[in-house]
């Protein structure tokens, strides 16, 4: 009897507790809001700016599997917290008392990359540039992207090797990529000329490009129906093919006579030097210094929604 009496007292002492302690911290919001102005507003929209702009720089490097390892333990502190866990809360506690020293200690490389990304921007007296530091970073591994592509292009265009690599605008190209062998890795002048290497598995097929990553190799691309040229080949009527129906650049270098081709709109160009294609893909791809903030916002949204 005297047990269950004092496990009665204990478990009333908890259920109290924890009321209480959910009770403070409504209150505490009902407070916060209470209180609530405009600067306050301009508080929380820089901090997620700033946010925004540490995600997208970090999102590719294993640092974001830290930043997913202290999401968590924020959630366990929070827990431990409204639970009334003393012990569990002192030792948290102790964590996040020198979070600032472990953050520095962590993300020392990102912290550095962000650093610089935003010095290059004071540089250039560009506010855009400073608060795309994020996008900034994206757009220099796409640059690298057509970088590799061009110089692999050239490469098999010397050696007749052909090759279909297309690169994803806004249309998703899911079903085309699911076609064929997922790949899931930067572009590199040798992983592309590899891909494409005579007899290799992936050779006949095309390579689809979405932003600064090749998704997968050896996929299969819709004809064109049209009437075409007799000297055009099975990869030019699939470069026409699939540019008319969605608004993807696809890139042909002829098994032949080694001419780079691009395919746009159901038109294609053939007979390209390496300047000319490096052109035709950066003036699709990157966002010019004449840009509007507009377009690059519609760039923006077009590398999120492809996350």
């Amino acid at each position: 009897m005297p047990t269950e009496l004092f496990n009665l007292i204990i478990g009333e002492r908890y259920i109290r507790n924890l009321g209480n302690s959910i009770a403070d911290y409504f209150s505490q919001i009902k407070g916060l809001f209470g209180t609530f102005g405009v600067i306050d507003f301009v508080d929380i929209l820089f901090v997620a700016l700033v946010l925004y702009m540490i995600i997208r720089i970090i999102r590719e490097t294993r640092a974001i599997q830290l930043v997913k390892g202290l999401v968590f333990i924020a959630f366990l502190y929070f827990a431990v917290s409204i639970l009334g866990m003393s012990a569990s809360s002192y030792l948290l506690k102790a964590v996040f008392s020198n979070i600032l020293i472990i953050i520095v200690i962590l993300f020392g490389p990102e912290i550095r990359n962000i650093l610089e990304q935003m010095g290059k921007g004071a540089a250039r007296n560009s506010l855009r540039t400073i608060v795309f530091s994020g996008v900034a970073v994206e757009v220099n591994e796409i640059k690298k992207a057509i970088s590799a592509t061009c110089k692999a292009c050239a490469d098999m265009s010397d050696d007749k090797i052909g090759a279909l690599i297309v690169f994803e605008n806004d249309t998703m190209l899911g079903d085309i990529v699911a076609s064929g062998t997922q790949i899931d890795a930067s572009p590199s002048k040798e992983l592309i000329e590899n891909i494409f290497f005579p007899k290799s598995p992936l050779h006949d097929g095309a390579m689809i490009i979405r932003g600064s990553k090749i998704l997968a190799a050896g996929c299969i691309l819709p004809l064109t129906r049209d009437n075409v040229s007799s000297a055009l080949g099975t990869r030019h009527r699939a470069a026409i093919g699939l540019t008319q129906e969605s608004d993807a650049i696809v890139v042909v270098v002829s098994e032949e006579t080694g001419a780079i081709s691009v395919a746009k709109g159901g038109t294609l160009q053939r007979n390209l030097s390496t300047g000319e294609l490096r052109d035709i893909l950066e003036s699709q791809f990157l966002p010019t210094d004449s840009g509007s903030d507009v377009t690059i916002l519609r760039k923006i949204a077009r590398r999120i929604k492809k996350s």
